[in-house]
């Protein structure tokens, strides 16, 4: 038993050391093997669009607050939410109580100072006649003409206040100014409208809500691209899988600074013929600065990959090969742009990564695996980005060819990412497979 036993533990510790020892060997293969170093991924063809976000809220073209210009209770309502009125229509009325009273006694006050001018018409006559045969005095004759014009004054005055009156007793019915829906409604029966301020607002009416508008925030690194009738597609919360349309009707000149960034506000005009869209709607917008169909595209990843040092040696081969037989001075002006901010490893590095020197770039290189296996890379002309994906132009290239995506082993002296999903990383992790 004792012999079984032993003989049993020998052969499990042969099996361990015969998995270590293929392991490595696995491992030790891959190592060698250039391909397993690099994550790759297909040129593809399709549509791209390059775009504008923001986001802005629904309102109604034309918006007009109902108020009211006198004071009173409110005594009755014709209109509520929701309300569809015509121009005209009476919508509420203010207890007019004290508002006839105050028309009748406007009317009272004019029927008085109408007899009191024809009262002193008659004595100015009179004074008049007298006046001219010599039988009055020039003080008497002077004194009742001032007290007719008085009298016609006060007539006058009189005609004024009851057409004051009567209007204050037509502005009691409310009537809605326009044709359009009631959106809100701030008064209720028998609640009371001070007016001695200002106008206080007891009804919104919309005029259309079958033609609305968004009001958008485009900060002003953005605000160059926007144009007006340029097309806009949008989302709310309300529908998230449905896309709506509309187009820039207009871009305000007045600033906004909102958390210390500059802001204007685009206008988006848009049809809702559904009446899908309610006012205070958030949407999400996008504006659509330009677009390409058919195009070959990549990942952004693959256009701002870093360099690791066997990409630098294929770098430095070409560029070794393209300097034959130039003269010594153009030798000096490349490396000397070669080195600029470094040394030339670095300042090559810095040429063939996603580095640039400041605005959008034209070009970049993609890194490929060629017929013999070994590592090659193309220069390209960069068209419109989505955010994405980029827009590759070349006749090197064509949909379904590979192209390097990300570094999965790092150069052992190097600085180059590891990360298999950050090309940018300054981590250095041996990422090998099985691990």
């Amino acid at each position: 038993m004792k012999n079984l036993f032993k003989s049993k533990l020998f052969l499990v510790t042969i099996s361990i050391l015969i998995l270590f020892t293929a392991g490595y060997l696995f491992l030790s293969s891959s190592d060698d093997n250039s391909t397993e170093k690099y994550r790759f991924i297909t040129i593809e063809k399709g549509n791209l669009e390059s775009i504008v976000s923001s986001t802005g809220t629904i309102s109604a073209v034309t918006t007009v607050q109902v108020g009211s210009q006198v004071s009173g209770t409110i005594a009755k309502l014709y209109a509520d939410f929701n309300s569809t009125v015509r121009q005209g229509q009476l919508i509420a009325v203010i207890d007019t109580t004290i508002l006839y009273a105050n028309y009748k006694d406007a009317q009272n006050s004019l029927e008085r100072a109408k007899a009191q001018l024809e009262q002193s018409n008659n004595d100015f006559a009179r004074m008049k006649t007298l006046y001219e045969k010599n039988l009055a005095a020039q003080s008497d004759y002077d004194l009742s003409k001032y007290n007719n014009a008085l009298a016609k004054t006060g007539a006058n005055s009189a005609v004024l206040s009851l057409e004051r009156a009567k209007t204050n007793l037509n502005y009691a019915y409310i009537r809605a100014p326009i044709n359009g829906t009631v959106i809100a409604r701030n008064i209720d029966l028998g609640q009371t409208v001070a007016a001695s301020f200002s106008a206080p607002t007891l009804f919104l009416i919309a005029n259309d809500l079958s033609k609305m508008q968004i009001l958008a925030n485009v900060d002003e690194s953005d605000i160059g691209q926007i144009k007006q009738g340029q097309k806009v597609r949008f989302t709310v919360q309300a529908f998230p899988n449905k896309k709506f349309s509309g187009e820039v009707d207009q871009i305000r000149l007045s600033p906004e600074t909102i958390q210390n960034v500059v802001n204007y506000t685009v206008v988006v005009n848009l049809v809702n013929q559904q009446g899908l869209l309610l006012p205070g709607m958030t949407a999400t917008i996008d504006f659509l600065i330009e677009s390409a169909d058919s195009v070959l595209k990549v990942s952004n990843a693959a256009l701002r990959l870093k360099p690791n040092l066997e990409m630098m040696s294929v770098i430095q081969k070409m560029q070794e090969e393209r300097m034959k037989g130039l003269p010594d001075s153009v030798k000096t002006k490349i490396k000397e742009r070669m080195t600029q901010g470094g040394n030339g490893q670095g300042g090559m590095q810095r040429m063939f990564s996603g580095g640039n020197n400041g605005g959008a770039r034209k070009f970049a290189q993609l890194w490929y695996m060629n017929n013999k296996g070994q590592l090659s890379f193309v220069s390209v002309k960069l068209g419109i980005t989505d955010g994405q994906f980029t827009e590759v132009i070349s006749d090197k290239i064509n949909e379904g060819m590979s192209v390097i995506n990300g570094i999965l082993i790092a150069d052992p002296v190097s600085n180059t990412s590891t990360s298999p999903f950050q090309n940018n990383s300054n981590q250095n992790p041996q990422m090998r497979r099985g691990f």
